[in-house]
């Protein structure tokens, strides 16, 4: 088995806020991150495949490929975007870095040929704090 990491790079604003609780109760679960004026961040992806390789390339999959998948499925819909209101994926979802993690492998996953398969998506939201999601 072999795994492949390809790295991309995105900027975008989101808050977190729990409509059911009050103003007071979100700032103190949630202090600076439920802001009323959004903030952002530049996040770091990684999404890794495996599988076997291919004995007539050497590779287990086009990098290119695989790079315009991301950019067409993922990037193209976060990048310089606003993840509560712009995102239709992560619509009625609180938009933790956590549920973008999910959200993005549920975008990627079904996409990729049968001969990978996803094996996790890395999200970097700070140098500091990151998040990986294998699946369900």
């Amino acid at each position: 088995m072999v795994y492949l990491t390809r790295i991309e790079h995105f900027n975008a604003a989101h808050k977190l806020y729990n409509p059911n609780w009050d103003k007071e109760k979100n700032e103190i679960v949630f202090g600076k991150c439920a802001n009323e004026n959004w903030h952002g961040h530049n996040y770091e992806l990684y999404v890794t495949i495996k599988g076997e390789l291919n004995e007539d390339t050497g590779f287990l999959f086009d990098v290119k490929i695989l790079s315009l998948l991301i950019k067409q499925f993922i990037l193209d819909k976060l990048d310089h975007k606003n993840l509560n209101v712009d995102v239709e994926f992560l619509k009625g979802q609180m938009c933790s870095t956590e549920n973008l993690a999910k959200a993005i492998w549920k975008q990627l996953q079904p996409r990729l040929p049968q001969q990978v398969e996803l094996h996790c998506i890395k999200l970097y939201e700070t140098p500091r704090i990151y998040v990986e999601y294998f699946g369900d």
